[in-house]
């Protein structure tokens, strides 16, 4: 098979098409046809030699998302079978044509979507899920602020958020982003650039901030929270380290959490999944949340995808495509 390679750590110029073994599912596993890969920023740290694959996960293809057909399955696998149209979880290995995934980790392409549409979901809704629903323990009326808006987790929390009753504010760093969240469900999207979130948002007040940034936004994400408000941490692009009021932190009462996925068990991810399917494919279903992808580009050119995801000048998912539906 075909897949991207990564050579050596370095810039987007260090990944290469070239040759390798189809792998073949062990027990509990499914071998996919890739048809889509999306490409996420977890992808560019592993990329640079920031972000090491788990153990038994291949440690220079990245990519931890795809959709396509089935065309194997291991021992023990009974609830897919051959020509399974799916989209799945990976921990490494997605920027290829053929890729495994735990069988727990693959849902069903939803009815009407295309493979290219499938793929942009399994990564950034099973992150969002976890962290803005069970970690934030996000609730009907509540007010929620996802920083990133127009990222692929920005416009897959901010619609499902709304979906389930949330009042919704985001950041974003043009107006063009802006109107872009606010077009998917944004209740007011703050353009970072030319407004203090922390000022714009206060009158309002937040109880759950789902934080991809950190550094100077750590203090002012303590300041704007409710008492009793959930701060969840899944990235730290401006740097892991900044003050802290521990006495606002004391007197709110506030929770101060985070996660990463990646490294998470396969039982975790199987019950993620399954959780996933109960609560978020029925919206998907009845069309309260749809696929926003800037822009699709074939497997060979993932240096040019991974620089447009470097720039942040996208709107939503940026996708390889694999096979032409």
């Amino acid at each position: 098979m075909q897949a991207i390679i990564i050579v050596q750590p370095g810039a987007p110029s260090v990944m290469h098409l070239m040759e390798r073994d189809t792998p073949a599912p062990g027990p509990g596993e499914v071998l996919i046809k890739v048809h889509a890969a999306g490409v996420n920023r977890p992808d560019v740290a592993q990329r640079k030699g920031n972000y090491a694959a788990p153990p038994g996960a291949p440690i220079d293809i990245p990519g931890l998302e795809v959709a396509g057909e089935i065309a194997a399955v291991g021992a023990g696998v009974h609830h897919w079978k051959t020509g399974d149209k799916v989209c799945a979880l990976l921990a490494g290995g997605g920027y290829a044509e053929y890729a495994v995934a735990p069988a727990g980790q693959c849902l069903p392409v939803p009815e009407g979507w295309d493979f290219i549409q499938a793929c942009t979901l399994p990564e950034t809704v099973f992150t969002v899920w976890h962290n803005v629903f069970q970690r934030g323990r996000l609730q009907p009326g509540e007010h929620f602020l996802v920083h990133g808006g127009s990222s692929g987790i920005g416009i897959t929390a901010i619609q499902l958020a709304r979906a389930f009753g949330a009042r919704v504010f985001a950041t974003a760093g043009t107006d063009a982003k802006c109107a872009a969240c606010m077009q998917l469900g944004a209740h007011i999207c703050v353009n970072y650039r030319t407004e203090d979130f922390e000022a714009r948002l206060k009158p309002e007040g937040v109880d759950v901030i789902l934080d991809m940034i950190g550094g100077d936004y750590i203090h002012k994400n303590v300041h704007l929270l409710n008492t009793e408000g959930r701060l969840v941490f899944i990235n730290v692009m401006r740097g892991a380290r900044d003050t802290l009021d521990a006495l606002a932190v004391m007197q709110k009462r506030l929770t101060i959490t985070g996660s990463t996925l990646r490294n998470r068990d396969l039982a975790f991810k199987a019950a993620l999944a399954k959780e996933i399917r109960e609560k978020v494919w029925p919206l998907i279903a009845e069309g309260k949340f749809k696929p926003v992808v800037s822009k699709v580009f074939p497997l060979a050119d993932a240096p040019a995808a991974h620089t447009l995801m470097e720039s942040s000048e996208h709107i939503g998912k940026i996708v390889l495509q694999v096979v032409k539906d």
